[in-house]
């Protein structure tokens, strides 16, 4: 089972946060996009522009922050934090 956790965070507290789970045969970069697209749905949010920044982090430590940077939109909020919690 593959699972993608999603947070959001303002002033070093959670907002929001979810698990999406893929237990499809995918690949691992589908199922990490797949699962991106899910949180930003389910938080209402624009999918975030991956910068190099981001590939790095997230190929080193499996997790991400997207900052506004990040997104076209004005946030309401400081980050976005994406983390592989399970992969097999």
């Amino acid at each position: 089972m593959f699972r993608l956790m999603g947070t959001i965070f303002k002033d070093t507290h959670i907002l929001k946060s979810t698990v999406i789970c893929d237990a499809t045969e995918r690949t691992r970069t589908k199922k990490v996009f797949g699962s991106l697209e899910n949180i930003c749905h389910e938080f209402d949010l624009e999918k975030p522009i991956w910068l190099d920044s981001n590939i790095k982090d997230f190929q080193k430590h499996a997790r991400t922050r997207f900052t506004q940077d990040n997104f076209i939109e004005i946030l309401d909020f400081d980050y976005l934090e994406i983390q592989i919690i399970e992969e097999d």
